[in-house]
């Protein structure tokens, strides 16, 4: 056995996927997230795997980390959206050298709050759709923020937006309306319409200067962002072993192969000290683990017969997840590469 394996905290995630996720999933795609399962998984200490130990996190591994992803998307991919969105409030606010670090990063860290991110717009630079601007001791936000997992279950929230000098501006806010905050309702969408995702719109949002995690230029942020986005992400390879689970050892072996060779692969790439290099290799392999993850849960979806079509079916139900997965954060870059390796262009 091994180490990532024998973890304490990968097995209280696959409790966890076992005793409440996977019994509830096809009930929650149809209903959403209940407030129990985020009290569930706050209760759990995962929101804390990668957290510093000195804050009240586990500081776990990279790979115990990656490994209970895959077992959480696996089991319910809704429930998974919603908490892994924490972990990048978490990440920023160890980086941090601002006061908001101390104020918040004990209670994320615990699991006592849950974060969203509103981000992930700043990636149309240089359009801007949130724009920042100093007023009084704090900052202004105005614009749309087009998508925002988890509201009315998060307790907070990592607003971005860019100022007229071009830099990116992270902020901490109560993730509900309040005055310059208006949510939309609740999109309905092919998959994961559980995850309770909205548009904000933001019209004189004011926060304090002591809310900021981040300033800095554009240019300076843009690699680290862009570096996340060139990796085929765990989630992923948890769907798509969740879609094998339903098949027979027999058709389920080649499969599964497949998925081993690409998954050591895609993280032995995400783990290169240099996450800049090696740019082709990264989309192509990122490209052929969405490849493994169709087939299998279209294999999934063809054993399952006509039971597939219902909306009780778990194959059905992950054949859309898989759908989710594939523009879940896509960038122009990322988008081109994967049609490139459809279309053999």
């Amino acid at each position: 056995m091994t180490a990532t394996t024998a973890h304490p905290l990968l097995d209280r995630a696959r409790r966890l996927a076992s005793d409440l996720l996977i019994p509830e999933a096809e009930r929650v795609d149809q209903e959403g997230v209940p407030a129990s399962h985020v009290e569930a998984v706050k209760r759990s200490g995962l929101l804390g795997a990668g957290a510093p130990v000195a804050y009240g996190g586990s500081g776990a591994p990279v790979d115990v980390v990656r490994r209970i992803a895959e077992v959480l998307a696996g089991a319910c991919c809704a429930t998974w959206f919603v908490q892994t969105q924490h972990h990048t409030p978490v990440q920023t606010l160890v980086q941090s050298e601002l006061p908001v670090r101390e104020r918040l990063l004990g209670q994320l860290s615990r699991g006592e709050l849950l974060s969203g991110v509103a981000y992930a717009h700043l990636r149309s630079y240089p359009r801007v759709p949130v724009r920042v601007r100093r007023e009084g001791g704090g900052w202004r936000f105005d614009g749309t923020v087009p998508w925002y997992t988890g509201w009315g279950l998060n307790d907070v929230m990592l607003l971005a937006g860019t100022t007229d000098a071009g830099e990116v501006l992270f902020a901490f806010a109560e993730a509900r309306e309040q005055p310059g905050l208006r949510a939309s309702q609740p999109m309905r969408l092919a998959a994961l319409t559980a995850a309770r995702t909205v548009s904000l719109e933001l019209a004189g949002l004011w926060l304090p200067e002591e809310a900021v995690a981040l300033r800095t230029p554009y240019e300076r942020w843009a690699p680290g962002d862009r570096a996340r986005t060139l990796n085929a992400g765990p989630a992923l390879f948890g769907v798509a072993e969740a879609a094998l689970s339903l098949l027979d050892a027999e058709a389920a072996a080649p499969l599964r192969a497949r998925l081993a060779d690409v998954r050591g692969r895609a993280y032995a790439l995400a783990d290169d000290p240099a996450p800049l290099e090696h740019v082709a290799e990264r989309l192509a392999v990122r490209a052929q683990a969405y490849e493994v993850l169709r087939t299998a849960t279209t294999a999934a979806v063809v054993a399952g017969g006509g039971r597939s079509m219902a909306l009780t079916s778990r194959a059905q139900r992950l054949a859309r997840e898989a759908l989710f997965l594939l523009v879940q954060g896509q960038t122009a870059e990322s988008r081109a590469a994967h049609l490139r390796s459809l279309t053999g262009a």
